[in-house]
This record gives structure tokens, C-alpha cells and sequence, in this order.
């Protein structure tokens, strides 16, 4: 029996081949059963005294092969041996740095990618170790995830940076190196932008200032200028605003948020007047509360006679600091000792007011009780009351 090629690199396919040879007159048919240690067992047909077989995915070491054959009316069994030896595949590693070039303080991804050299095949595993020279930069150990690891540093200073990634190999793969460079310009320094709103939560109608903070990333140092554009998505639709850093703080105020459930979406951008510092997104949510409310029912006149007209009037306002005039229907009732004796739902004007009339009540003493409904923006008020007053 013979191993072809043997040794191999891990991930490379061998070739079995057993020859029966007769010790007598004729041709040797049937099977014979490849039996591999710490791997397959594979079958092959002889044709002409001879077979072969492929035995993939073998591990790092020495396989012993055992090939059985089957025997045939005129031949009987016959056994041979050998051995399989797969050695790690070696490999090569190759490195890149995005962005290149970069500013002071911006994150630079560093990607070390391990290939098997042909005829090895698979995924390296195990650990890179990164060398980068310079200011910010040092020794760092990343695990290899798929055949990749990746390490990302906003710490590197000013000029040309030498990058070596050692991979260390791993029971299947040897071990290589890459290599290149980074390129930190000194001219543009990266920012990070932090945005934060107040109050938070806020209800309906409630200015709320959304404060953005801009700073350079170490090690630039220096204050941002320029501005920062607002942007505020919610279920309610979006709003947006903008304003110009001072000291590197900038401010958006607006009361024009709907009450929801869902948060706001706060974004700030921030747009740099110079070429000195780089653009940078902050992100926060904002939740803005439905406002309470207060009803005031009164009727008009009161003390009232028999057959005269009154005017019931609710007036429904927001209260502080909820603002705006809420919309909906207050439902109102007149009792007369406890009983309900009419009820009605009426739909708030613009202004936030509601009105009905009624002159058919007999003379006694009642009790007007008001609430408003609520909407999408505006709570539920408490009930307010006004005594009436009906003389015959």
C-alpha cells in the first residue's frame, strides 16, 4: 500500500492505493477496507489487482493505515500497513490599516488576515500579536476569528508608523508575519461628539434644551469650532435644529415634541468649520410624557329659574410646564342627589373650551361635574365640580 504525497500539510488530500499481488496465476478482485487511524474508514473496488481511495480532513500526526482486503473465490484475505504523516500547513499573513491615512485621535482598524499556502487548506485558529512603533502605539494580542484578527487604536501620535503582525500559528497552521505602515497626520486631530437633553423626560409642551459637547480625541488636543446640526426622530415625525459651538458646547432648544411611548432618536452632528478637526456623530434618545390637564366648569347664570336658558362652559388648560391647548371632548354630568340626570361628551374649540345650553330642568339644587378625556399629548384631568342653583 502506498501514501501519496506523504507527508502532507493539513487540509491536503491523500491518496491510498493497495495492490493486491497474487502468489499465484490470475487477477485479485473484490474490496479492500482502508482503515485510518484518527480518521475515516474508506472502501475501495480493485481493477486489475489495484484500488484507491482520498482521505480528507486529517489532523496534525502519524495515521496508521490498515488496508483489509476482502479475499474472492480464488483468493483469499490479505492485509497491508502503512503510515500517514500530516504536518501543519505553513501560511502567510498578511496586514492592512483603515483609514491610511489618518488624523490625531481618530480610530484606526488594524486587520491581519492568515492564508494557508497551498497545498494546505482550512481556517487558522489561535492568536496575532501586533507591533505597532511609535507614539500610542506598543504590543497588543488579538485572537485570529475566521483566519482575521483586528485591533483598532485612536492612541497613535503624529507620523509614520511601522505595523508588524506576528501570527503565532496553531496545532494545525505554522506560524508567519506581515507587515506595513500608518500614516497619523498631525494637521487634523478627530473629535467625538456627546449629545444630552434636559430635562429628560420632558411632557408636552415642555422646552427641552439638547446640549452637544464636542472635544478632540487624545492626543490631539485644541477646541472644536463650527456647528452642530440636531436632528429628532420620533413616531410623532422629525425635528431638527441646529447651533454654533461656543467653548465647544452647542444648544438646541424646542418645545415642538409630540408625547409617545416610543423615544426620540437624537442625533448631533457635528460639522467643522476648519479643516483642523474632523466631523463626529453623537447619538441619545428623549422621551416626552403626556402633560396634565385641569378642567374648570362653570354655569352661567348661576342661581339660575325654571325655564331660563344656562350656559355650562369647561375650560381645559395644560398644567405647568406642559403647554398648548389640548383637543378632545370633556364629558360632563348633572346630578341632582347622587343621580345622573343628563350627560353629555362635547368636543373642545380651538381655544380649549367647551359650551352647551339647557333650559328644561325643574327647579332644585344640582351638581355640575366636568373631565376631560385626554388625547394623544394631554392626560385625563380630575374631575372639577360647580353647584347649581335652579329656583322655581
Amino acid at each position: 500500500m502506498t501514501v501519496t504525497p506523504n507527508p502532507s500539510a493539513v487540509g491536503q488530500s491523500v491518496t491510498l492505493t493497495a495492490t493486491v499481488i497474487p502468489l499465484g496465476v490470475g487477477t485479485p478482485s473484490g474490496t479492500v477496507t482502508f482503515i485510518i487511524t484518527g480518521g475515516p474508514t474508506l472502501m475501495g473496488t480493485l481493477v486489475g489487482g489495484t484500488t484507491s481511495v482520498t482521505a480528507t480532513g486529517l489532523s496534525v500526526g502519524t495515521h496508521v493505515v490498515a488496508a483489509l482486503y476482502s479475499g474472492d473465490t480464488n483468493f483469499l484475505t490479505s492485509t497491508g500497513t502503512n503510515a500517514i504523516v500530516v504536518v501543519p500547513a505553513s501560511t502567510t499573513t498578511s496586514v492592512m490599516s483603515s483609514p491610511n491615512p489618518s488624523a490625531l485621535g481618530q480610530p484606526v482598524t488594524f486587520t491581519a488576515t492568515i492564508t494557508p499556502v497551498a497545498p494546505g487548506a482550512g481556517t487558522p485558529g489561535g492568536t496575532v500579536i501586533f507591533v505597532i512603533s511609535g507614539s500610542g502605539g506598543g504590543a497588543f494580542v488579538q485572537p485570529v476569528v475566521g483566519g482575521v484578527a483586528t485591533l483598532s487604536l485612536s492612541s497613535l501620535g503624529g507620523g509614520l508608523h511601522a505595523i508588524t503582525a506576528i501570527y503565532n500559528g496553531d496545532p494545525n497552521f505554522l506560524p508567519s508575519t506581515g507587515s506595513g505602515t500608518q500614516t497619523v497626520n498631525t494637521g487634523t486631530a478627530a473629535t467625538t461628539t456627546t449629545v444630552v437633553s434636559a430635562p429628560d423626560p420632558s411632557v408636552f409642551g415642555q422646552p427641552v434644551t439638547f446640549t452637544a459637547t464636542v472635544t478632540a480625541n487624545p492626543p490631539a488636543t485644541g477646541t472644536p469650532t463650527g456647528t452642530v446640526a440636531f436632528t429628532l426622530s420620533g413616531p410623532g415625525g422629525t425635528v431638527t435644529g441646529s447651533g454654533t459651538l461656543s467653548g465647544g458646547v452647542a444648544t438646541f432648544t424646542t418645545s415642538a415634541l409630540d408625547a409617545n411611548a416610543t423615544a426620540y432618536t437624537v442625533t448631533a452632528v457635528y460639522n467643522p468649520d476648519t479643516a483642523t478637526f474632523l466631523t463626529s456623530t453623537g447619538t441619545d434618545t428623549h422621551t416626552v410624557n403626556r402633560a396634565d390637564t385641569k378642567v374648570t366648569i362653570t354655569s352661567i347664570p348661576n342661581p339660575s329659574t325654571v325655564g331660563e336658558t344656562v350656559s355650562y362652559i369647561a375650560f381645559v388648560e395644560a398644567v405647568p410646564p406642559g403647554t398648548g391647548v389640548p383637543t378632545g371632548n370633556v364629558a360632563t354630568a348633572i346630578d341632582v342627589m347622587d343621580q345622573t340626570v343628563f350627560f353629555t361628551s362635547v368636543a373642545l374649540d380651538s381655544n380649549g373650551f367647551t359650551l352647551f345650553t339647557d333650559n328644561a330642568f325643574p327647579a332644585g339644587a344640582y351638581t355640575v361635574s366636568s373631565q376631560y378625556e385626554g388625547d394623544a399629548n394631554f392626560n385625563a384631568s380630575p374631575f372639577d365640580t360647580d353647584p347649581h342653583i335652579i329656583n322655581p
